[in-house]
């Protein structure tokens, strides 16, 4: 399945019915008398937020959606039928904004939720109601951009061959692609992690960062909206040194690269994984790595399974402390 994320559509509410212009005269009576009845109502185009629905891949070749028109009304004050509304189901996460100017419409954060996004005109009025029959409403039309952003409790973010994907297979039931080159992770994969009774949380596993990704080069920025939901990031560094590249610099420049993006994610809570320490010389690195960020590293591996235990705990205790409004540095 293609993973799509963003897609432009229109939407167009039904047009009211026209009202009716009739006139009856019952046996015995001297003149006529309007009783044409109004029309109906234009049906809604209604979003709705499905925990079933993964991406926006329904959008990629289908771009215009409308509700039905209301019936017309009738003679002896028949009321036209009400427009069909047209339910569209996208994932939970999704950003409906206009396509123009960007003004966010509705955030579909939570399951279930509805949004009516363009309304159905109004039906127009039968001259029983009025003097002259009017014509119905149009309904609302719009251009409209959709953004999918996962919604996960920990981003997992860091350089290509960190071993993000590795890092979700070894903890999570999901299965991310995992080969010997960079970027096999070619878009966003989440999985649920679970440790003993503890609750539950949901991980997110972003494609590889690379040096300049804010001016474009490897992925880009393509994926990195769906961390912004998330309420922890965990930067996965490569204690091995295997690519080249020195440990420290690679944590400052994963920050710059996220900086470069939003500052609000260099804000956000932060916990360092240090992976591949079963490489020879790898732990060696550790005090002198975890003495130049002035932070505390958790050493993993993620072959052999070495502290992947206490680093998860410290990934829920952490979790705990942000949903309870705690800092990371409060007891």
């Amino acid at each position: 399945m293609l993973f799509i994320d963003r897609a432009t559509i229109t939407v167009q509410g039904g047009n009211g019915g026209r009202g009716c212009s009739a006139f009856t005269q019952p046996p015995y009576t001297r003149s006529p008398y309007p009783d044409g009845g109004d029309g109906g109502d234009g049906g809604s185009v209604i979003f709705i937020a499905d925990r079933n629905v993964a991406t926006l891949l329904d959008f990629q070749f289908r771009h215009t959606f409308a509700a039905g028109r209301g019936g017309h009304g009738g003679s002896n004050n028949k009321t036209g039928k009400r427009g069909e509304n047209y339910i569209i189901r996208i994932p939970v996460g999704t950003v409906v904004m206009e396509a123009d100017g960007g003004r966010v419409l509705r955030d579909m954060s939570h399951a279930e939720e509805e949004a009516i996004i363009a309304h159905g005109g109004a039906g127009g009025r039968g001259n029983a109601n009025i003097i002259e029959a009017t014509e119905g409403n149009e309904g609302e039309k719009k251009l409209l951009r959709l953004e999918l952003k996962l919604i996960a409790d920990v981003g997992l973010v860091g350089f290509p061959n960190a071993g993000k994907s590795s890092m979700l297979a070894r903890i999570s039931t999901a299965r991310p692609k995992v080969a010997a080159y960079p970027f096999t992770t070619r878009y966003p994969v989440l999985g649920v992690v679970t440790v003993g009774e503890r609750q539950p949380f949901v991980a997110c596993d972003i494609p590889g960062l690379i040096e300049g990704a804010h001016e474009g080069r490897g992925l880009g920025f393509e994926f990195l909206r769906h961390i912004e939901r998330t309420r922890l990031l965990v930067h996965l560094i490569d204690l091995s040194s295997a690519d080249g590249r020195d440990p420290v610099e690679a944590y400052h420049q994963l920050n710059a690269e996220l900086e470069s993006y939003s500052p609000a994610l260099v804000d956000k809570p932060q916990l360092v994984i240090a992976n591949k320490i079963d490489v020879p010389d790898a732990k060696e690195r550790l005090e002198a790595f975890e003495t130049a960020i002035g932070q505390r590293v958790w050493p993993v591996s993620c072959v052999t399974g070495e502290g992947l235990t206490p680093m998860l705990h410290a990934v829920m205790d952490a979790l705990d402390a942000v949903r309870s409004g705690k800092s990371l540095d409060q007891p």
